[in-house]
């Protein structure tokens, strides 16, 4: 039997999206920004009281999202949990967003912005970094007078590791008066500054979190939503009655009421951060300045070779030489032994080319 499925054309016309390859489990995973230690042991206790009964029903929001709103420190009426931090931007174009429309993004950046806006028919206007990763500010403020949906800004950026400025993202949100601001705060804990406490004087910005990174709850996929309450009362409109499983707010709540682990984790990636960037120095790579729980570095024209070498050592970086140019990498902070181990394998393995 034949038959044509009525498939729509951007569908057609887009690469999916590449996941991670199979089998990390036991390797150096330096790959995908992930908490490489793991998550507080009284998650590991709040999962495993969970009951038949309990699974067995339908979720429940209401309690869970006044308190994983007083660690956001604001109110349940201005958190929205979804399923995963991509979840927390696809509703977005669901909720603003129509074919044709326009979204602004600055690359490199969090391929999400751009595989929603593919999928949604969306017309893509994009901003570079600088050489430096600066953001372009200027051309940010210019683009705006086009008025896009949405803006989707990284801060801190994957995989540029770079910071906007508070005084820099007002300008932002004072210029885009008919646009959507969304900054995509998956790793602020590790850069020390949010903006949701301005989500009162901005009805305009949307903050999205993860208990993805800090929390090292990648594999349950829960991420938040954080905006005015009039503004999100409209991307609720777009959310289907169940978006989030029992056991990612159970292993969330767990996880906030460990707040030491979480910090303790921020503290030992800021340290070893600053560490890596100096040995990657010394070993003659030029790393980048960082607020996120990864160091972009560039090992040159025979950095490609470096990271095939040290995939067959079970050492996964993340090569951007394809986007970026030869030889730029992410590489994850993970634990100091880690770091270690991943120093002493590039110092075996490669050669600065100066």
């Amino acid at each position: 039997m034949k038959a044509h499925l009525p498939v729509r054309e951007t569908i057609l016309n887009r690469r999916t999206y590449e996941a991670p390859a199979e089998g990390r489990g036991d390797k150096l995973r330096l790959d995908f920004n992930e908490n490489t230690a793991g998550c507080s042991p009284m998650v590991r206790r709040a999962l495993a009281m969970l009951t038949s009964k309990q699974l067995a029903m339908y979720p429940e929001y209401q309690a869970p999202t006044k308190r994983l709103a007083r660690y956001f420190r604001v109110r349940p009426e201005e958190l929205l949990l979804t399923n995963g931090g991509d979840d927390a931007l696809r509703v977005f174009f669901d909720t603003f967003v129509e074919a044709g429309s326009s979204i602004l993004i600055c690359e490199p950046t969090f391929p999400m912005y751009r595989y929603y806006a593919e999928i949604y028919g969306a017309r893509i206007s994009v901003l570079r970094y600088g050489s430096e990763m600066e953001f372009p500010l200027d051309g940010a403020i210019a683009a705006l007078r086009r008025k896009p949906r949405v803006l989707f800004i990284a801060n801190p950026n994957n995989p540029t590791g770079t910071l906007l400025a508070q005084k820099e993202i007002r300008k932002i949100l004072e210029a885009a008066t008919h646009t959507a601001v969304v900054l995509d705060e998956a790793y602020a804990e590790f850069s020390g500054f949010s903006a949701a406490p301005w989500i009162r004087k901005y009805p305009h910005l949307f903050v999205a979190r993860t208990f993805s990174k800090v929390a090292g709850l990648a594999a349950l996929r829960l991420g938040a939503v954080i905006a005015g309450e009039k503004s999100l009362a409209l991307v609720r409109r777009a959310m289907p009655p169940f978006p989030v499983n029992l056991a990612a707010l159970v292993a969330a709540e767990a996880a906030v009421n460990d707040r030491a682990t979480m910090q303790g984790y921020v503290n030992e990636v800021i340290r070893l951060r600053k560490w890596l960037a100096a040995e990657l120095k010394k070993l003659g790579a030029t790393p980048y300045p960082s607020a996120g729980n990864f160091l972009l570095a560039n090992f040159g024209t025979s950095g490609p070779i470096l990271f095939r070498k040290l995939e067959k050592q079970g050492i996964l970086l993340r090569d951007r030489s394809k986007d970026m140019g030869p030889g730029f990498a992410r590489i994850t902070i993970g634990t100091q032994s880690e770091m270690r181990r991943l120093r002493k394998a590039i110092r075996k393995e490669w050669k600065s080319p100066a």
